[in-house]
């Protein structure tokens, strides 16, 4: 086996605090989109945080209802790929296709449907936009195959504890499926979901408050 290649590092002064994600991620094979390789996505909408970590992609999915503004300041405030929420749950119908062309218009990499979202919904999204639809499983009982003949390109696994046990699942079923899936609080648990078949981990950071937080304990000690 070879030996791991030396990779050189560089930091600034002012960025050097940044959100750094689990090295373990990169045992994930990935998934290449557009030519792009992706491995990790942090799940976050906050634009602070988006811009100061090292994830290779953003999965911005929150639970309001997907709207384009939101879309628009994150897209302009990323400078990593952008998979963007569009709704599938309260949001259904046509208003979910206009959601995702507009994403589509702005550079989303991808747009990511709740689990709820029926498959005619998803049929619509496949013929309107060029961009990977992501669909969201919950439940090992889903229907896999009708939600890839509907148009589904990714799966997004979010089982909580049971997000290995979905993931092996489909990677049984479908050995080359593309699969994102929540990797979990430690090392070991991101690594018993890659083992599973997953090929890409979403991360959820800290909040800017529990960072910020830690900050400014050390002002204050530099104070007293």
């Amino acid at each position: 086996m070879s030996e791991r290649k030396y990779v050189p590092q560089i930091r600034g002064t002012l960025r050097n605090n940044i959100i750094e994600l689990p090295n373990v991620i990169r045992e994930a094979s990935g998934i290449l989109i557009f030519g792009k390789r992706i491995k990790s996505l942090i799940f976050t909408t906050d634009v602070a945080i988006i811009r100061n970590c090292n994830a290779d992609a953003v999965i911005a999915v929150y639970p309001f209802t997907p709207q384009p503004a939101i879309t628009h300041a994150i897209m302009m405030a990323a400078d990593i790929p952008v998979f963007c929420g569009v709704g599938g749950g309260q949001t259904q119908g046509k208003r979910v296709v206009n959601i995702a062309l507009d994403a589509e218009f702005q550079g989303a990499i991808g747009v990511v449907v709740n689990a709820p979202t029926s498959n005619d919904v998803i049929k619509k999204l496949a013929t309107t936009i060029d961009i990977p639809i992501v669909v969201t499983v919950v439940s090992e009982n889903t229907d896999f195959q009708g939600r890839i003949d509907a148009g589904a390109k990714i799966f997004n696994v979010s089982g909580a504890k049971d997000t290995p046990k979905i993931v092996e699942k489909i990677r049984k079923q479908y050995p080359e499926f593309p699969i994102i899936a929540t990797g979990g609080p430690t090392d070991e648990d991101i690594l018993r979901t890659i083992r599973a078949g997953a090929n890409a981990i979403t991360y959820t950071p800290r909040t800017t408050a529990e960072i910020f937080s830690e900050r400014m304990d050390i002002y204050r000690s530099q104070l007293k």
